[in-house]
């Protein structure tokens, strides 16, 4: 009888082995971690639904609109401009002999200014006046030997021709004499003198200027499209920098008879009462004319306004309800708008607002539409039409 051998069992890998646990202990842990994430995500989108993430409402001041009456006008800038003004200047040289005048005092027409010597005129005078009384004697003993018929009427006439050529001798050098005294071609105030005594002067060079200041002009230019709306005698208000907010009020005197074909704009001229003399030739101006008609406009701060490329917005605040709590709140929508003109810290708006409209006046760079808002108008922006900012 024969023996039956059985094969022996084969053994895996121990390495083999090794991968296979490890395998399954990966898929444990992703299946743990994978568990706790979704459980994890599940947690978080239950947290949105009950409105736990929505953002706290912001906080803003507002104002509502309402329809105001402004006074439109025409805004430009000018320059104040004397009714006259001229540098005094020497028609004849010579040497300063007497300055009859103070730097900045006022002067009359006709005034002495300042006086060149005329020494050698004042002599040449006197001989001509000497000549001039001899041919007077000639004359009046010729007129009576004429009267006799003791002399011809040539004679007679050569003694009359005489006679008057000297008396245009002395008028010529009294004129010589009148051209080296300076005075004030009318009246006004005169500036800082530009000549000392015994200084010798050209032909031109300046002595002085004479500004006359009440009533004195401003000169303003104005775009060619507005001189429809100019006339004579139209109100004007000047303010200049030297004197804040005081307000200088003249009237349209005169309106250029042709526009300047470079510019496209009109020289305009105003007439201003100035008898305390604060306005000055060459001072800057703010002008403006004032319009006959009223216009309804609806005024908000210019803080108010979204300023934006695609065009320029204001936030309208609404009642509406919270998306997730169903509770009342205060949103706000983006409504585009059409500006007019600006006045202080206001600016006008002529379309997207209504009278009524609640609108946001501060923060509005942190909304978008539908932004919830919780109002608080403790503190206001400033929205004066005229505002006079501190140190100004």
């Amino acid at each position: 009888m024969s023996k039956s051998t059985v094969a022996p069992k084969k053994r895996r890998p121990p390495y083999i082995r090794a991968v296979l646990i490890a395998i399954v202990l990966l898929v444990a842990i992703i299946g743990t971690l994978g568990y706790f994430k979704v459980t994890q995500i599940m947690g978080f989108i239950a947290l949105a639904k009950s409105g736990a993430f929505t953002p706290p409402p912001t906080a803003v001041t507002t104002t509502v609109a309402s329809q105001s009456e402004w006074q439109p006008t025409l805004d430009t800038i000018g320059t104040v401009t004397a009714i006259n003004g001229v540098t005094v200047s020497t028609d004849l040289a010579g040497i300063v002999d007497k300055i009859a005048f103070t730097s900045g005092a006022s002067v009359k027409a006709g005034d002495l200014l300042v006086h060149l010597n005329t020494d050698q005129e004042q002599a040449q005078l006197e001989q001509a006046q000497a000549q001039l009384e001899l041919a007077r004697l000639t004359l009046n003993r010729d007129r009576d030997l004429l009267a006799k018929r003791t002399i011809s009427q040539q004679d007679y006439d050569t003694a009359e021709a005489t006679y008057r050529q000297n008396q245009a001798t002395v008028d010529q050098y009294k004129a010589l004499i009148a051209r080296k005294t300076l005075r004030a071609p009318f009246d006004g105030v005169v500036g800082i003198r530009q000549a000392n005594l015994g200084q010798y002067l050209n032909t031109g060079d300046a002595v002085v200027t004479i500004q006359s200041f009440d009533p004195i002009y401003v000169n303003f230019t104005l775009p060619q499209q507005d001189l429809s709306k100019l006339g004579v005698a139209q109100q004007v208000d000047v303010r200049l920098d030297a004197y804040g907010n005081r307000v200088f009020v003249g009237k349209i005197n005169a309106i250029n008879s042709m526009v300047d074909q470079a510019t496209r704009n009109i020289q305009v001229q105003a007439t201003l009462q100035n008898s305390d003399l604060k306005l000055r030739p060459g001072m800057f101006a703010k002008v403006s004319v004032i319009l006959p008609d009223r216009e309804a406009v609806i005024a908000l701060p210019a803080s108010s306004v979204h300023y934006a490329p695609y065009g320029d917005s204001v936030f309208i605040v609404s009642d509406g309800k919270d998306e997730a709590t169903g509770k009342p709140n205060k949103s706000v929508k983006e409504q585009f708008v059409k500006l007019g003109a600006a006045r202080g810290d206001l600016v006008s708006v002529t379309s997207g607002v209504k009278p009524g409209d609640e609108v946001v006046t501060s923060g509005v760079f942190r909304l978008k539409s539908g932004s919830a808002v919780i109002i608080n108008n403790a503190i206001q922006p400033n929205s004066e039409p005229s505002p006079t900012p501190p140190n100004s």
